[in-house]
């Protein structure tokens, strides 16, 4: 398990990607897929996945994909700068 989890809607556009290839480019994450995340509004308007609870979205599934990186590096930041 991943110090940062990655939380995908399997009714979502992004359940359709190979999302756990993450898990290869950042070894401390952890992709987990849902059945249903109770944010149905969100579901049907745009590509969305949940980054340690925080909401990222985007207007395409590749622009998700770049700000779920971004997520993560800003939260791995927060870990390499602890003492």
């Amino acid at each position: 398990m991943g110090i940062i989890i990655v939380e995908i809607c399997d009714t979502n556009l992004m359940s359709a990607l190979d999302l756990e290839r993450l898990e290869e480019l950042y070894p401390e994450i952890a992709v987990l897929r849902a059945d249903c995340m109770n944010l149905c509004g969100l579901c049907r308007l745009r590509p969305y996945a949940l980054v340690n609870g925080k909401r990222i979205i985007g207007q395409t599934t590749e622009e998700c994909v770049e700000n779920i990186k971004t997520a993560i590096e800003a939260e791995l930041a927060i870990y390499h700068d602890l003492p």
